[in-house]
């Protein structure tokens, strides 16, 4: 037996439980993990609070993130004892996922623990900071380079934004923060952020060319925001989005594409081929000031997650939640 949290959808309707499951209700799978530690990230609260839908079958134990040691193993890349840890190839919303003491899951999902990272100092990254390493990588790939000019980070307060101010931060660059919690402005500068700006400056429509200042971007809002950051890039400047926090829309115009040569960047994080997902989780480890994991996350036992979940969804959580799974 072991604890889970179960979402289930019958006639009593939509609900998420703390509740314990047996082994043999896993899903199927070529490794067994005793998970150590998960995370809480806004597809998670989207899918135990029921707001969008993002469990595609039901019961389904949410989390996109996972870490932990190999119990069993029929796949040829993994013995039992081995340190795994996983993020997104659909867990959470059409396999069992990560918020539960125990997870059979596909061989081919996993990567080896980085070197130097600890269980609790992976997920303290999570998905948010690996999304949010691929966005620096895409900068990097379209040759911006620190001296370059300012990058700017929207969502900063939360757990893409955070890693990826304290990553470019390290690396040299010029980060400006954009957020919603202004109040939060010392937390930002702590990490890195030169400069804080209000979230209502970027929210509304704006022109479709405006006054060039960026030379990249991160973005993890999208709509109006993704928009006006397209807007304000400077000619040849690369904007990488990964988010939609604020919507899936895009009222953008072409002129900043090819007038300016403006480059968006799509960044995937869910089926991202394992060679990338090996080098990002390298960076990490290498490129990652580690102290500032203890200011960007915090850590809560698993019967914490369910009343948290629509706190992280109005936006109310800062940085990453780690879950310890076990307490």
């Amino acid at each position: 037996m072991f604890q889970a949290i179960l979402i289930a959808k019958d006639d009593a309707g939509y609900q998420a439980r703390l509740q314990r499951l047996e082994e043999s209700q896993l899903p199927e799978g070529d490794v067994l993990v005793r998970v150590s530690h998960s995370t809480l990230n806004y597809k998670d609260a989207l899918a135990i609070t029921g707001k969008a839908p993002v469990v595609r079958q039901f019961p389904m134990v949410p989390g996109i993130d996972l870490v932990g040691q190999v119990e069993y193993s029929a796949h040829a890349g993994y013995q039992k004892g081995d340190w795994v840890l996983l993020n997104g190839w659909g867990v959470g919303e059409a396999h069992w996922g990560g918020l539960a003491q125990m997870a059979r899951l596909k061989g081919d999902w996993l990567i080896p623990l980085p070197a130097g990272l600890t269980p609790q100092q992976a997920m303290s990254i999570g998905t948010a900071g690996y999304t949010a390493m691929l966005c620096v990588m895409a900068l990097e790939r379209h040759g911006l380079q620190p001296g370059d000019g300012e990058i700017v980070v929207t969502g900063a307060a939360g757990g893409v934004g955070s890693v990826a101010i304290a990553i470019l931060a390290k690396l040299g660059y010029s980060v400006v923060a954009i957020t919603g919690r202004t109040e939060d402005a010392a937390y930002l500068q702590g990490l890195g952020a030169t400069e804080v700006l209000p979230r209502a400056q970027f929210s509304a429509p704006g022109k479709p060319l405006a006054k060039e200042r960026w030379a990249g971007a991160v973005d993890v809002v999208g709509s109006h925001t993704l928009a006006n950051l397209c807007a304000t890039t400077r000619y040849g400047g690369v904007v990488t989005a990964c988010g939609l926090a604020a919507g899936m829309d895009l009222p953008a115009s072409v002129a900043p594409f090819i007038l300016r040569g403006v480059t968006l960047a799509g960044i995937d994080s869910v089926m991202r081929p394992r060679a990338d997902r090996i080098a990002a989780w390298g960076r990490l480890a290498r490129d990652l000031d580690l102290d500032k994991l203890a200011t960007i996350s915090q850590e809560l036992p698993l019967s914490q997650v369910i009343p948290l979940a629509a706190e992280l969804l109005q936006g109310r959580v800062r940085g990453r939640i780690v879950v310890d799974v076990n307490r």
